[in-house]
């Protein structure tokens, strides 16, 4: 007569052999997650470039990345998307400088004669002087200005409403094209905007601060203050205007920075 088989009864792990189970498991996905980081990162730099154009500098699948972004954000937020607004008295006394690129040392610059110069077509422009925007309805916005270099701070700033200016000026036709272009006076530093941007009602061609003129540095008499963007969007000290159905040259994103630049 055959003996019956035992069944091998099977030991609870001890307190012990499930630290060390979890610990392996722990280590193991560790490193698979790190290697594959690595190998990622390493394919990455050494990717080739993107073509140059109106974006240059960065690697060709991380601008990929970029634009993809862009498309999937700009359909996502509409003119609805508003900046969150505060209170006067949380504004900052001392606005703290961005950047001074386009406006440092310009000796040539002469804010007593400074006109707004507005592309009408590649042979025709007109010239728009600061007590004829002055004189439009006032809109004042206090918002937390972010700063592509890590910092924000509340600001309140005043001028009038982007879309206000191009009403008012008959531009609205122009504003039809897909995108604006804006520049400094000295053609130094350019930043290029797509239409739902420029016709938000949170965005504004701004010529006080606190309540006063803003500053030389601050980019006097006149300056784009765009909540919904970077600072590096924020052009300061605006000469030019234009607009395009392609985009326009932009400063940064030649650097290889994003070029919708959008919160």
């Amino acid at each position: 007569m055959e003996k019956p088989i035992k069944e091998k009864v099977k030991m609870p792990l001890t307190v012990e052999q499930k630290i060390k189970r979890r610990n392996f498991i722990s280590f193991t996905t560790f490193l698979a997650l790190g290697g594959g980081a690595f190998a990622g990162w390493k394919w990455l730099l050494h990717s080739p470039e993107e073509i140059p154009g109106v974006t240059g500098g960065a690697k060709a699948p991380l601008r990929r990345a970029l634009n993809k972004t862009e498309l999937f954000f700009r359909n996502f937020f509409s003119n609805g998307h508003l900046a969150k607004t505060y209170p006067k008295e949380r504004a900052a006394k001392k606005v703290r400088i961005n950047s001074l690129i386009g406006i440092e040392d310009d000796e040539s610059f002469d804010e007593k004669n400074w006109k707004l110069e507005v592309k009408i077509s590649p042979l025709q422009s007109i010239k728009i002087g600061i007590e004829e925007i002055k004189a439009l309805p006032k809109t004042e916005l206090i918002f937390d200005f972010k700063c592509v270099e890590g910092w924000d701070q509340i600001q309140h700033w005043g001028g009038v409403r982007l879309s206000d200016f191009l009403t008012h000026f008959k531009l609205d036709g122009l504003a039809e094209n897909n995108y604006m272009g804006l520049e400094t006076p000295n053609g130094a530093y350019y930043v290029g905007l797509e239409r739902d941007s420029v016709l938000h009602p949170q965005t504004i061609l701004a010529y006080e601060m606190n309540g006063q003129p803003i500053t030389a540095a601050h980019g006097a008499p006149l300056r784009l203050i765009i909540p919904v963007k970077y600072g590096i969007k924020n052009l300061k000290r605006i000469g030019l205007m234009s607009f395009s159905n392609s985009r326009p040259h932009d400063y940064w994103a030649e650097q290889g920075y994003d070029y919708y630049s959008g919160l």
